[in-house]
């Protein structure tokens, strides 16, 4: 990993502001929500730029129809106002008129789990994952780091099909080195290779997965981590192939856990073969978080840090 830091949603408006000065089809609309580069593509595409207020219904709205007249349109907005507030338009203009025309909408949703830690539940995004993944014709993304953030970008101009881009709200260190060895058709990558254990992560649970790999290594425990960011239309041969030698995988993510979301997706390729593969699951029980404090704090009340997933994974026998 290295040292420097950046916001998923920055970067990400960046490429899409640069791919705008050579593509006149795409269109970027927003829900009342800003940022220093967001006021420089508005500035530069005043005409191909919509503010439709805070309104996220209206936001889908507005994006299908542009998209049925073939634009690619990108319709950006706080992740959980985003998916739960719209989501009976996302299910009827984006999952169901996907299945009869080809259309490009990529819903872009910053604050995903505890990114917006202070603010409390109302900004806590944790059904996300379940919610998006359960919708035919929907590509739901949910990246690591701003690296592979901007290699997405070529895969959302190039699918024709609507998707959810999940991005964390704080800035992240970069995880990813090399991304043009990426494919982001596999859906995820293995980031290290490990023994009988590993942890299988998605967002930003995988800089989690990385500190409880290095904590373990210094207890002799050598886990493997692969960091998944397609929970639909991915590899699902190749991603099973990369788990088969482990005897335990845990699921890491910040979000409820047996509701629908990594764990559940997991769950569902282990479960087509008899593979003696044991399955822990590491993320939020059945109950929303109203303590205040820090995403760090939060994690420790829920047993999700670093020390107590270790603790977890030291009970499993080696």
């Amino acid at each position: 990993m290295t040292t420097e830091t950046k916001t998923m949603r920055d970067v990400f408006i960046e490429e899409i502001n640069s791919r705008m000065r050579k593509n006149a089809g795409i269109f970027f609309l927003c829900a009342d929500f800003g940022s220093p580069k967001l006021d420089q593509l508005r500035k530069e595409f005043g005409s191909r730029f919509i503010n439709v207020g805070i309104a996220e219904q209206n936001l889908i709205n507005i994006a299908t129809g542009l998209a049925i007249e073939g634009f690619t349109v990108y319709a950006y907005a706080i992740a959980p106002f985003l998916t739960m507030r719209a989501y009976e338009q996302i299910r009827i203009n984006l999952a169901m008129y996907a299945q009869l025309k080809e259309i490009n909408v990529n819903l872009v949703g910053v604050g995903a789990g505890l990114s917006y830690d202070v603010s409390g539940p109302t900004h806590h995004c944790f059904e996300d994952l379940s919610i998006m993944r359960t919708l035919p014709n929907l590509v739901v993304f949910s990246p690591s780091d701003w690296v592979l953030t901007r290699r997405f970008v070529d895969y959302s101009i190039k699918i024709k099909k609507p998707k959810y881009i999940r991005l964390d709200g704080k800035p992240l260190p970069a995880i990813y080195r090399n991304p043009e060895n990426l494919r982001i058709e596999n859906g995820f990558s293995r980031l290290r290779k490990g023994k009988k254990i590993c942890l299988v992560s998605t967002g930003y649970m995988t800089h989690k997965a990385i500190k409880i790999a290095e904590k373990l290594a210094g207890d002799g425990i050598d886990a493997g981590i692969i960091d998944v960011f397609l929970l639909t239309s991915f590899d699902e041969r190749s991603l099973l192939n990369a788990m088969k030698g482990y005897s335990h995988v845990i699921t890491l993510e910040e979000g409820f856990i047996n509701k629908g979301g990594l764990d559940s997706f997991i769950s569902s390729i282990l479960g087509k073969g008899d593979f003696g593969i044991k399955l822990h699951r590491v993320g939020f029980k059945d109950k929303y978080v109203f303590d205040l404090g820090s995403r760090e704090y939060l994690h420790r009340l829920n047993n999700i840090d670093e020390d107590s997933v270790a603790r977890l994974i030291k009970k499993i026998p080696q």
